[in-house]
């Protein structure tokens, strides 16, 4: 479904999934007035780029399913700019030329999953912590909405798949060949402190995995920086 205005795409389908809807169901607007992407930041979601929520019940592990998205957002990506280099950053950032491109911020309750993705088709914010970019910025004449949307949905249905029927290995090691900043130097940020070491990668539940000098350590959640 397509709105002209919403306060935010995830707040639209949670408030469908208290009311008993359990998609699946995307949910897409031209415009928020109220978007947000993850621990409460502020999502700068201008006219023209893609704003859009999945709302779902799958059984499992919801968590997995940010990884099913980023990938999905790679491949739409790619498809309109295949000359950029698109990567992923842990945990749900999709990167093209080493800036954010895209966003993905999951939220849930009782029996639901919303996927909140936002992507910069059009524009992108500056001075942001994390330098951004726009496929616009890519010299890539940014596709209709709704083309857009399709294409993302036909891409995470084929990862939701995969991940239904072979597990999430085939997402990590999908995931895995998107990040090329193995091995590098990284800081990631945690709720209460931050720490330095090298990305090892992502374990079987889809973890960070931090070498540091006292030997490996998996974080659950945080923000990468490198």
């Amino acid at each position: 479904m397509r709105l002209d205005e919403i306060d935010s795409t995830n707040s639209e389908a949670r408030r469908r999934a208290e009311a008993g809807e359990r998609g699946p169901l995307w949910i897409m607007a031209a415009r928020q007035s109220a978007g947000r992407g993850r621990r409460g930041a502020i999502w700068q979601g201008a006219e023209g780029n893609l704003m859009a929520t999945l709302l779902l019940s799958p059984p499992g592990n919801f968590a997995q399913l940010s990884f099913a998205a980023a990938l999905a957002v790679a491949d739409m990506v790619q498809h309109f700019a295949p000359a950029a280099r698109i990567t992923l950053k842990w945990p749900n950032d999709v990167l093209a030329d080493n800036r954010k491109l895209a966003g993905i911020l999951l939220e849930s309750g009782s029996g639901w999953l919303a996927i909140g993705i936002g992507i910069n088709l059009a524009a992108h914010p500056e001075g942001t912590e994390f330098p951004a970019t726009s496929l616009a910025a890519l010299g890539v004449v940014p596709p209709k909405l709704e083309e857009a949307l399709t294409l993302l949905a036909a891409r995470f249905a084929h990862w939701y798949d995969r991940w239904m029927s072979e597990g999430f290995e085939a997402l990590r090691t999908a995931w895995l060949a998107r990040a090329p900043q193995l091995g590098a130097p990284i800081r990631a940020r945690l709720p209460h402190e931050t720490r330095h070491g090298l990305f090892a990668g992502i374990d079987a539940g889809g973890a960070l995995l931090l070498r540091e000098p006292a030997g490996v350590r998996a974080i659950a959640a945080g923000e990468v920086f490198f």
